[in-house]
C-alpha cells in the first residue's frame, strides 16, 4: 500500500481512540485486522482502497479460514473490514463497501463455562477479617451479584461503592457505555464492610473504590490473581476466572427467570444475539427478575431506587418495588 492508503488506517483508527471512545484493547484488537488486509494488497500488488472488491474481500477470509483461524475471529474481521470502508466511504475514498455482504464461516456458540449455585456460595463464604480478605470478599460479591466484567470492577470508584449501598450502581462497560445495575444484599453487606475498612488500604484522596497493596487502584492482574486464590482455597476445582462469575450470573439469572431481555440488559449487551448462548427464553421485567430470581439478592434492592429499563431505541426510569 502507498502512504497515502496508509494513511487512512492511522485516521481511522485516530477517529475510533477519539469519538467512539474505544479502549486500548478494542484499538489493538482492529489494528490487527486491518494489518491482516495491508498484508494481502502487498501480496497482491494492491495500492489503493478503491481496489480492493468483494472478491478480495473473500479470498483474504478463505485464506485466513485455511490457516485455522476460527469463525469467530473471521467474523470479527468482517466487522473491522466494514467499519473501515464504511469510514472510507464518508471520506469520499470508496464508492462501495466490499466487505459488507461477505459472511464468514459459521461455528458453533457453545454454552460458557459456570459455577453451580453451590460452588457459587462455597467460593463466596470467606472467612477473615483481614483488610485484604474484606476488599476480595467485596469483590467477589459484587462481581456475582451484578455480573460485571473485569474492567467495570476495578474502574469504579469511591462514590459508585456509597451508591452501591443503596441498591443500585452505575458501571461503565464497552463503548465507554454507563448503565445502571441493581446490587444484591449480600454484596451491599460485603460492600458496607470493605467500606468501613478500605482507610487502612487506601492513600489519601485516592479514588478508586478497590485498592491494592500499594494504595491504589486495584490492578485487573491482582483481581485474577486473588480470585484463583480464593477458589483454590475455598475447595472449587476447576479454573476459576472474573468472566466465569459473570457467565454463572447470566446463567444462573436465565434458569430462574426464563428472562433473556432482562438478563441482556444486565449485562450491558448491545446484541441480544450475544446473551443467546445461554439459552432462547422469553422477556419479562428487569427489576423484577432481578429482585426475584438472584440466589444472593432475595432482599432486592432498596424500594425506591431507580433503575434503566430499555426496550429498542426507548428507555424508561423504572422504581424497583417489593
Amino acid at each position: 500500500m502507498n502512504d497515502a492508503a496508509m494513511k487512512w488506517i492511522d485516521s481511522f483508527l485516530a477517529k475510533l481512540r477519539t469519538e467512539k471512545n474505544y479502549s486500548p484493547h478494542t484499538l489493538k484488537s482492529y489494528s490487527r485486522d486491518l494489518e491482516s488486509l495491508i498484508a494481502y494488497c502487498e501480496q497482491h500488488e494492491i495500492s489503493h482502497w478503491p481496489e480492493v472488491d468483494d472478491q478480495a474481500i473473500r479470498s483474504l477470509i478463505s485464506q485466513r479460514h485455511r490457516q485455522g483461524l476460527g469463525g469467530k475471529s473471521l467474523q470479527h474481521m468482517l466487522s473491522s473490514f466494514r467499519s473501515f470502508f464504511k469510514y472510507l466511504l464518508v471520506e469520499n475514498q470508496v464508492i462501495n463497501n466490499p466487505a459488507q455482504h461477505i459472511q464468514a464461516p459459521k461455528t458453533s456458540r457453545k454454552l460458557p463455562s459456570t459455577l453451580d449455585v453451590d460452588n457459587i456460595t462455597r467460593l463466596l463464604e470467606i472467612k477473615g477479617d483481614e483488610a485484604e480478605t474484606v476488599r476480595d470478599r467485596a469483590m467477589l460479591e459484587l462481581f456475582y451479584s451484578s455480573g460485571l466484567r473485569l474492567s467495570e470492577l476495578s474502574s469504579l470508584d469511591i462514590a459508585e461503592g456509597k451508591k452501591s449501598l443503596t441498591g443500585v450502581i452505575r458501571v461503565r462497560g464497552k463503548g465507554d457505555k454507563e448503565r445502571e445495575l441493581p446490587v444484591g444484599k449480600k454484596a451491599r453487606e460485603a460492600m458496607q464492610a470493605w467500606l468501613t475498612r478500605r482507610a487502612e488500604l487506601a492513600n489519601e484522596n485516592e479514588q478508586a473504590l478497590f485498592v491494592g497493596k500499594q494504595g491504589k487502584r486495584i490492578h485487573n492482574s491482582v483481581i485474577q490473581k486473588r480470585l484463583k486464590y480464593w477458589a483454590k482455597k475455598q475447595g472449587i476445582d476447576m479454573n476459576v476466572f472474573p468472566h466465569l462469575l459473570r457467565h454463572s450470573f447470566a446463567s444462573h439469572m436465565l434458569e430462574s427467570s426464563g428472562d433473556l431481555r432482562a438478563v441482556q440488559e444486565l449485562l450491558g449487551h448491545a446484541d441480544i444475539s450475544t446473551t443467546q448462548i445461554y439459552t432462547h427464553l422469553d422477556f419479562q421485567h428487569l427489576a423484577k427478575v432481578y429482585d426475584a430470581a438472584h440466589p444472593r439478592a432475595k432482599a432486592g434492592a432498596k424500594v425506591g431506587a431507580k433503575i434503566e429499563v430499555k426496550s429498542g431505541a426507548h428507555v424508561e426510569t423504572k422504581l424497583i418495588k417489593k
